[in-house]
């Protein structure tokens, strides 16, 4: 199986709730290609993970989905999906700015501050993974945030340049193939070592809280369904799921 050459089909809209919502709709109306491409000038309802808001000016920045038909993925592997996404977007940072790195399970930091945000939603069938929609928002060229997000960043504030939204599109897509042809190809070593080489604060002992309170601990390992094993100052091994512990960042 190889996806070397994948011939996105990009659908553009000028308005849109949400990018996934609207592949969502298109997948129910009819059989559609894999790597189907929704994007949206203006996206007015976007969400992220647990329904947290996307702030996005109209016209500013990236805000898309992708249609993904990994049936060759194992319902236990689909964090892959999670992965593949967020180094692609960090090989799309990295020529453009120093710094970046993914904050578990799947934003995009740059230093401290939130530059994109990842929202998966997997249909599984059976042994596999029968779709996989991929919602990426973007910040791009928004130069002032109101929202009450606490950390937001757009490349154009750490470039200083404007950039051509379609550009980056294209750009993007051209490296989320290669990382995903890894996923395809079973080079899941690399995938996993690339993952966490790029994790924010993955060196060191940092602040985190959960429900007990907040505790210095370092990253050991994120394992394959995407679980986050911490050892805190005690020597004590933690291990929590998506939303059941965060960073503290001050």
């Amino acid at each position: 199986m190889t996806y070397s050459n994948p011939q996105y089909q990009i659908q553009s809209y000028a308005t849109l709730p949400s990018t996934n919502k609207k592949l969502k709709e298109l997948l129910i109306q009819s059989e559609i290609d894999e790597f189907t491409v929704i994007i949206t000038d203006d996206q007015t309802s976007g969400r992220g993970q647990q329904n947290n808001t996307w702030e996005s000016k109209k016209g500013q920045n990236l805000t898309f989905s992708i249609l993904l038909k990994p049936t060759f993925l194992e319902p236990d592997k689909q964090f892959y999906i999670s992965k593949v996404v967020t180094l692609a977007i960090i090989d799309f940072l990295q020529e453009h700015t120093p710094h970046s790195c993914i904050k578990w399970p799947n934003d995009i930091y740059v230093n401290d501050k939130k530059i994109a945000g990842v929202l998966i939603e997997n249909t599984l069938m059976g042994n596999g993974i029968a779709t996989s929609i991929i919602g990426i928002g973007l910040n791009i060229n928004q130069k002032d945030f109101i929202s009450d997000a606490p950390n937001p960043v757009s490349l154009y504030q750490l470039t200083k340049k404007e950039h051509n939204i379609n550009d980056m599109l294209y750009k993007f897509l051209e490296l989320f193939q290669k990382r995903y042809q890894l996923l395809v190809d079973d080079k899941k070593n690399i995938i996993n070592n690339d993952y966490f080489y790029m994790l924010y604060r993955k060196d060191g002992y940092h602040l985190f809280k959960d429900v007990s309170g907040e505790f210095d601990a370092c990253i050991e390992s994120i394992d394959e369904s995407g679980l986050l094993r911490l050892k805190d100052t005690s020597g004590i091994k933690r291990e929590y799921a998506f939303k059941e512990v965060e960073f503290v960042i001050k």
